[in-house]
């Protein structure tokens, strides 16, 4: 591979902060008129912050049939813990049952923080048009799933958000100062929140080889070679990692009696889901449905509004987010690229074999975990072309538009 492609170095102008500031804030008041009216009735992660603060790890309410574990008489959360852990300082402040009623706000902020962060994150990716920054901004935050899930909250869809907003810190980290040990601890969080995105962990750990380090000019051993890798920082990634490692094994024992136990095989489903569970919770049978709901599916057509209609099963990416073709752009021999979207395969791979295939959904939402590295591709294309192109924008705004009717169908599926 190449020497990575030279950006201009990230230097915001004050105009340009500004803009990102209100970009937030206007995205933060669509995000609420979109969900302030839906009440998902699953705030299980304000009630788990607040087991926490109490010293224990289950909760005292059942705020649904499904998707709840019941053991040695207690009542807990199958989800991984890090969201609770994040919204401990909120439900200290005003308590679980306020923050549960006020939860279309929180997620309403934790997705405006999405797009502020992606304009932040495509200025050091080296995109310096703010024009261009607006699209990316406009591609992430309403031109995926982030839209829906706000939408419909719950449980489920805080902690896509939560992970979303890790991914992106992680993606201003390898673009910006590159400290292993800050990187570690935002993928060990986002672990903590959605599992999958582990998987990132060990390919974005070349991020810090040198760029020639393969070359053999001049020509160097095996030894020399050995001596050359970024041992230090590989560790410092460890050990960033480790933290969140270490408290998912004792939470699992703590709750289970076992670290490897994580609760997603015992939590209560509905029959059609279990079915799918009993098939394995990963299996190689799950995968041809993932596929078809991340590629294939389309929603149903009619010729009256608002002319199509999902099922709540799955759209192909291909209709709900054809801006994310763009990452093809993507500047390939820079080696960066490559990693992106090798972070972004890895991610994918338990998804694709896990039972569950995302349901209730406008989309294919467990992309998501995958969706910043596919985003950040993206963000290199534009910014190596020193501009988005037309079809740039149209696929974005398309997106915008499918993603807008998911507003209309989370009140009506």
């Amino acid at each position: 591979m190449s020497e990575p492609t030279q950006y201009p170095a990230d230097r915001s102008t004050a105009p340009a902060a500004v803009i990102g500031v209100a970009l937030t804030a206007v995205a933060l008041v669509v995000y609420w008129l979109g969900n302030h009216s839906f009440d998902a009735g699953r705030g299980d992660f304000f009630y788990l912050a607040d087991a926490f603060l109490r010293g224990h790890t289950w909760i005292d309410v059942v705020l649904g049939p499904n998707d709840v574990i019941y053991r040695n008489d207690h009542i807990y959360v199958p989800f991984a813990p890090f969201p609770a852990i994040a919204l401990m300082p909120l439900v200290a402040l005003i308590g679980p049952e306020t923050a549960d009623r006020i939860e279309p706000v929180v997620n309403a902020f934790l997705a405006a923080c999405t797009v502020g962060l992606s304009w932040w994150v495509s200025g050091r990716i080296g995109v310096r048009r703010l024009g261009d920054r607006l699209m990316l901004a406009l591609l992430l935050g309403f031109s995926t799933q982030i839209w829906w899930v706000t939408t419909r909250g719950g449980v489920w869809h805080t902690g896509q958000l939560i992970a979303t907003i890790l991914s992106l810190l992680a993606l201003g980290e390898l673009f910006g100062r590159q400290r292993s040990n800050i990187l570690g601890l935002l993928l060990g969080f986002a672990f903590l929140t959605r599992a999958p995105i582990a998987f990132a962990a060990p390919v974005l750990a070349f991020w810090f080889l040198e760029p020639g380090w393969a070359s053999d000019t001049p020509p160097r051993t095996a030894v020399q070679r050995l001596r050359e890798l970024p041992w230090g920082d590989w560790v410092r990634l460890g050990l960033g990692f480790l933290p969140s490692l270490v408290f998912f094994l004792w939470y699992n024992v703590d709750r289970f009696g076992s670290p490897m136990e994580s609760g997603y095989a015992l939590a209560t489903l509905p029959p059609w889901l279990e079915a799918l569970r009993q098939q394995g919770l990963f299996s190689l049978r799950h995968v041809g449905m993932n596929l078809n709901y991340l590629f294939v599916k389309l929603p149903a057509f009619m010729p009256e509004f608002p002319f199509f209609h999902p099922d709540g099963l799955g759209m192909s990416v291909f209709f709900t987010s054809p801006g994310l073709l763009l990452a093809a752009r993507a500047p390939w021999r820079d080696r960066r690229a490559v990693l992106l979207a090798l972070a972004a395969f890895a991610v994918l791979v338990p998804t694709l074999l896990y039972y569950g295939g995302g349901w209730l959904q406008y989309g294919y939402r467990y992309f998501l975990d995958s969706i910043p590295y596919v985003w950040g591709l993206v963000a290199m294309g534009v910014a190596r072309a020193s501009r988005a192109s037309v079809w740039g924008w149209t696929l974005t705004l398309w997106g915008v538009l499918i993603g807008a009717g998911g507003v209309y169908w989370a009140y009506h599926l």
